[in-house]
């Protein structure tokens, strides 16, 4: 198979016989071609177990980075899920953000101007 570059690598392609052709991704050529340096904004994961962690995940949003938090240790206690929840959304109204829940145990909150799109689409 021919070099695809990057985005060859990661969708693939359709072989003459209207097949898949997928290629296995090596994710540390992929971060070197892209550098070190830093970014303006960061997709920062992490995982929610008390309300103590609130603040941390509140200073990542004003910082401008989008947070894909798990939720699901406190998934159990809907107290704890219902005030975090509520934080995480009044953080996301300051900074002109926006808050979804991927499924049922993750939330993502974004920085001001980035919105999410709430449509599922799927490709062909």
């Amino acid at each position: 198979m021919a070099n695809k570059g990057i985005m060859g690598k990661l969708f693939g392609s359709k072989t003459s016989d209207g097949l898949d052709d997928y290629t296995e991704i090596n994710l540390e050529e992929i971060e070197e071609a892209q550098g070190s340096g830093p970014a303006e904004t960061y997709v920062r994961i992490g995982e929610l177990s008390s309300l103590g962690q609130i603040p941390e995940l509140k200073r990542e949003i004003y910082n401008g980075n989008i947070l894909i938090v798990d939720i699901t240790p406190i998934k159990g206690d809907s107290l704890t899920r219902d005030r975090a929840l509520k934080d995480l959304k009044q953080v996301a109204l300051d900074v002109s953000g926006d808050i979804a829940m991927i499924n049922d145990n993750q939330v993502v909150v974004t920085p001001m101007s980035i919105k999410i799109d709430r449509t599922k689409f799927t490709s062909k």
